[in-house]
């Protein structure tokens, strides 16, 4: 297992990290056992959820975690010159043998608080993971989060394409947010690599540019035979010149007329055109009928148009009222022509577009959705949890930055309708959560806020994925990316909505709640006042 991306490596990391693992070395600490939890604090995009999304990159990281002749020696004459010679060869020698992670599985919906990866090993081994991990985590999880939002905001019936390579920041985030997005809830990508590296479905038409590059008619190979789906040769470009006239279309744009009967020689079997780059329904439209027309006469199924400017919702209600007027003129199948939209949309868009009423049925979606526009980062942090058996606590005065200490399994308590109703940390040797038994769930924070939960169904979410090896088979992309529709269907529509989200439960047991508290006054000094 390695990860897909070379630059993943042990030097992907902040210099800090190899300044503190050098400093436990130092004072013989280094091997002392730790625990590290990685969660974030606050769901994006303002909802109340997140999809975990990485964990599979985290985990060829762990298999792959070994300091090259090369780095060692950039780290030694360029970073830590000062540092013991001891220092490398140690370094030299370490691997991800001794470590443990626990993780949710890749697509889970989390939330939260919720220590969505557990890792304990050798104390300066886990700090030096530390950087990467939340790197490998923060931005697939918000990628698959704002694909996720995507979906909704589309309907689960509509198509929705990835098309932000251009405008990711570069190769390495734009190879990402295709991976993500397909798996958040995307159905395919206009990214050729993507395609390639995660069988990602491959989606694309042509650009104006092809569209401009025609002048007329006459730029058309005139010997270039047409075969339609009986085997018979057909003068193409005569039938849909007749059918032009036919229908009065007479006054579009020649040489987009001619750009489109090029692509649909070339392409029968997929014919969509971009049809906005003179005018949508006094050119690009008709020209696109004509062609379509005389396709669906030889046999071909046309795909659609694409309207990349203007009123989305206009023009595609103006666009299906001309496919049926026209295809019943021509006795064609124009009315199962595809209206695929582009141009900026975000989530606002598409929930607007849905208030309308439209007749849209793709949308590709670039620059919003791989540049999470609406909010550019995540937040996930990774804190010392316990170190030695002993749980430790990280204290603020913004309780939100308070961590919960130790060792912690994570249950999603479940009622009769499989809706969740909350999830509960609980500390790892105490009683676990039972079906049909009544179960108290704390606020980690506020004891006023507390319910009592009788779940039908009690899951475990946290799973050990790595022990020195790997100790769990990995879902594959279409996997995940099934898991991942599977609960947004199931996910309660208050909890969905996109704005003003009602806050899931993330409780923790009264046991625990009680030993956060006792450890928080027991480290925390007490101000003397004079």
């Amino acid at each position: 297992m390695k990860p897909v991306n070379s630059f993943v490596n042990p030097l992907l990391t902040d210099l800090y990290q190899l300044t503190m693992a050098y400093a436990y070395w130092k004072n013989k600490i280094h091997m002392k056992r730790a625990v590290f939890d990685l969660f974030f604090r606050k769901n994006p995009f303002k909802g109340a959820y997140t999809v975990f999304a990485g964990l599979s990159e985290v985990l060829s990281y762990l298999s792959s975690f070994q300091f090259t002749p090369e780095q060692l020696s950039y780290i030694k004459t360029r970073l830590c010159p000062d540092c013991d010679p001891e220092f490398y060869t140690w370094l030299e020698g370490i691997d991800c043998s001794e470590i443990t992670l626990y993780a949710f599985d890749e697509g889970t919906i989390v939330f939260p608080r919720e220590p969505i990866i557990r890792v304990e090993g050798p104390l300066a081994i886990c700090q030096l993971l530390e950087t990467t991990l939340l790197t490998l985590v923060n931005y697939p999880s918000l990628v698959a989060t704002n694909a996720a939002r995507f979906r909704i905001a589309a309907g689960f019936d509509k198509v929705l394409l990835e098309f932000g390579l251009r405008r990711a920041q570069g190769p390495d985030g734009g190879i990402s947010a295709s991976r993500y997005s397909y798996m958040g809830g995307c159905d395919g990508s206009s990214n050729v690599l993507a395609g390639h590296l995660f069988q990602i479905p491959v989606k694309g038409t042509h650009a104006h540019a092809f569209v401009q590059s025609f002048h007329g008619i006459s730029d058309l190979d005139k010997d270039q035979k047409f075969i339609g789906v009986d085997n018979k040769e057909h003068d193409f470009v005569k039938l849909i010149l007749d059918i032009r006239e036919e229908l009065g279309y007479t006054q579009t744009n020649e040489g987009e007329l001619a750009a489109f009967i090029a692509y649909a020689r070339s392409f029968p079997t997929g014919f969509l055109a971009l049809v906005d780059t003179y005018d949508t329904l006094q050119s690009g439209v008709p020209n696109f009928i004509c062609v379509a027309a005389v396709l669906s006469r030889l046999g071909y199924s046309p795909t659609g148009i694409r309207l990349d400017s203007g009123d989305l919702a206009f023009l595609s209600k103006a666009s299906r009222a001309m496919f049926l007027e026209a295809g019943q003129k021509t006795k064609t199948n124009l009315s199962q022509c595809k209206i695929a939209a582009s141009n900026d949309i975000n989530e606002e868009i598409l929930l607007s577009l849905n208030q309308q009423g439209h007749e849209i049925d793709i949308f590709g979606i670039g620059t919003n959705l791989v540049t999470c526009q609406a909010q550019p980062a995540l937040g996930c942090v990774y804190k010392l949890v316990e170190i030695e058996g002993s749980p430790r606590i990280k204290l603020s005065q913004q309780v939100i930055k308070v961590t919960i200490p130790g060792r912690k399994d994570v249950y999603r308590l479940t009622n009769k309708y499989d809706y969740a109703l909350a999830d509960i940390m609980v500390m790892v040797g105490e009683h676990e959560p039972e079906k049909g038994k009544q179960m108290l769930c704390v606020h980690p924070f506020d004891e006023t806020k507390r319910v009592y939960i009788v779940p039908s169904k009690v899951e475990k979410l946290n799973k050990c994925y790595w022990d020195g090896e790997l100790m769990a088979d990995l879902s594959s992309l279409d996997e995940q990316r099934s898991y991942i529709f599977s609960q947004l269907q199931k996910i309660r529509e208050d909890y969905a909505r996109p704005t003003n989200p009602t806050s899931y439960k993330v409780s923790v047991t009264g046991t625990l709640y009680k030993f956060i508290h006792e450890l928080w006054a027991k480290e925390a000094p007490i101000m003397v006042i004079e």
